[in-house]
């Protein structure tokens, strides 16, 4: 009983690291374009993350650590369970230090590095599964240049097509609702794929229905919009509603999508503790997800401010129309990733839309020191992760 009761009490640590670094994917760039302030970020992502956790985190059926170690070559189900144990532990230690210094750093590495380091203290090379983890350290290169080649070019059709223009209003009246129509397009195809789990066909059916409906609901208001002097306020009211929309469907999904990083492992643990046995591959329980949901929001609560501020505002200077074309950026990243099975993170595409934003500025605009310190905090996850675990995994055994 009391092995369950750490158990619960380490998992709620994971998705509480989680929140506190995560939130920086959804909130950052609104927050920096001041769309949002820090505290109504904090608020918003504190409900939908939890929303979606518990709403949707019941489509995820997580493969332990992403299939990175073959469990069933470890037949000591004590060592797994000590190994999960010192996984999550390993995660949160790395997590809350990133967390503390302020850089965005991908949860699901941290957690595959702990998982990594158990499986080598455990059984050795051959367990872990090394094409897996290859591709994991691929995506370090691959998102973030994939998220800021096309922020940087989102943004340099807006400012070619708007705000260069004679009358910048005008043109948003005309290109913005086309713009906003792409953008809702992704949101709801990828709610479908990612979050409900249905597949490609269904989730562009969707996509269209609702990019339709949202390019002609916008066409209508935009051209009710009266033209004034300052037409560039006006063009940035309208990135303004659009990016905390997007914000918030960011946020809902990492609540439904990522959760399972912490509740994933704790699920193992639950289910060798009270059965005696492990699977590869476990569904993981409503009220679990709720404790996930909890942690995650606590974690958003308390500490979200910190890496927001250093995405939203350190990187780069941001606006609306700018935070608008990282979030289309991501966005659409992300989407394309999944269509084609590709394991890329979250938090290294967002860091590279912003950076992409700041280089269509020019290299000047952009803080290189604050995005050298996250890079290197980049490659230091797995390698960090998987020492400590090993070393507590030692330990416990």
């Amino acid at each position: 009983m009391i092995l369950i009761i750490l158990a619960f009490i380490v998992g709620f640590g994971m998705a509480f690291s989680i929140g506190a670094n995560d939130v920086a994917n959804s909130m950052s760039t609104a927050v920096g374009a001041k769309a949002i302030t820090p505290k109504q970020a904090v608020l918003i992502a504190s409900i939908l993350e939890f929303s979606g956790a518990v709403l949707f985190g019941t489509h995820v059926t997580k493969t332990i650590a992403k299939g990175i170690v073959n469990l069933e070559l470890i037949n000591n189900s004590n060592y797994i369970l000590i190994g999960a144990f010192s996984a999550l532990i390993a995660s949160i230690i790395w997590v809350l230090l990133a967390t503390y210094w302020g850089m965005p750093v991908s949860t699901t590495h941290s957690i595959v590095g702990g998982m990594v380091g158990f499986g080598l203290a455990a059984g050795g090379f051959n367990v872990i599964n090394w094409i897996v983890l290859l591709k994991i350290v691929l995506t370090w290169v691959i998102s973030p240049l994939i998220g800021g080649a096309l922020a940087f070019v989102i943004f340099k059709f807006i400012s070619w097509s708007i705000l260069h223009r004679k009358h910048p209003a005008k043109a948003a009246k005309l290109v913005a609702p086309i713009l906003l129509g792409l953008t809702f397009y992704i949101i709801g195809t990828l709610f479908v794929i990612k979050t409900l789990k249905e597949n490609m066909g269904l989730g562009n059916l969707i996509g269209i229905i609702t990019a339709f409906i949202v390019f002609v609901l916008s066409f209508i208001f935009l051209h009710k919009m009266s033209s004034d002097k300052n037409e560039y306020s006006i063009v940035e009211k309208v990135f303004k509603n659009a990016q905390i929309v997007t914000s918030c469907y960011v946020s809902f999904s990492h609540g439904a999508n990522d959760v399972a990083n912490a509740v994933g492992p704790l699920a193992l643990i639950y289910i060798i503790l009270t059965t005696q046995n492990f699977s590869s591959e476990i569904t993981i329980p409503t009220y679990i997800l709720a404790l996930g949901g909890l942690g995650i929001s606590l974690g958003v609560a308390t500490l979200g401010h910190k890496v927001m501020k250093t995405v939203g505002e350190d990187i780069t200077e941001l606006n609306n129309s700018r935070g608008f074309s990282i979030d289309f950026a991501a966005a659409t990243t992300v989407l394309l990733a999944s269509t084609f099975g590709m394991p890329i993170s979250t938090t290294h595409t967002v860091v590279g839309a912003v950076s992409g934003v700041g280089f269509a500025r020019g290299i000047e605009v952009v803080n290189v020191g604050i995005l050298k310190n996250i890079i290197i905090s980049w490659f230091v996850t797995v390698p960090f992760a998987a020492i400590v675990s090993a070393i507590l995994f030692l330990i416990l055994t």
